[in-house]
């Protein structure tokens, strides 16, 4: 998996990317959300570089041997906490996670996959007063 500097823009919308692909499919409405919210200008992202980490985040998966079932699959704890410890500036890791929920919610399903990267998010994080996964939209 390709590394990017600590804190910095693409480290943080990959995780946004992870929880965007975390479900099998990324959705037009997810992609929506997040461009209503200026996401990219949020995260210190030059315009319309989130679909390039989207890109890049399934090739270094796919890179790591997929061969059948969904990405998120190739995505261990430990992976999931390496990518996680990139982030230690608390108000990126809240932006991070406040747009990965509005993306995660955008077309009205919590997938498992979803809740399995928040909740790591929340977890590494130490989050634990973040906004909870809804449980209306499981």
């Amino acid at each position: 998996m390709r590394s990017y500097p600590h804190n910095s823009p693409e480290a943080a919308a990959r995780i946004v990317a992870l929880v965007l692909i975390s479900d099998g499919h990324v959705c037009r409405s997810e992609f929506d959300i997040l461009k209503q919210l200026g996401a990219e200008r949020e995260l210190g992202l030059q315009p319309n570089l989130l679909a390039h980490i989207v890109h890049t985040l399934c090739e270094d998966l796919l890179a790591g041997g997929y061969e059948t079932g969904l990405l998120i699959a190739n995505v261990d704890d430990s992976t999931l906490a390496s990518l996680m410890a990139e982030i230690s500036d608390p108000d990126l890791q809240r932006k991070v996670l406040q747009l990965s929920l509005a993306a995660a919610r955008a077309d009205g399903h919590l997938a498992d996959g979803e809740t399995l990267v928040v909740e790591a998010a929340r977890h590494h994080w130490k989050l634990a007063g973040a906004q909870e996964p809804s449980a209306a939209t499981k």
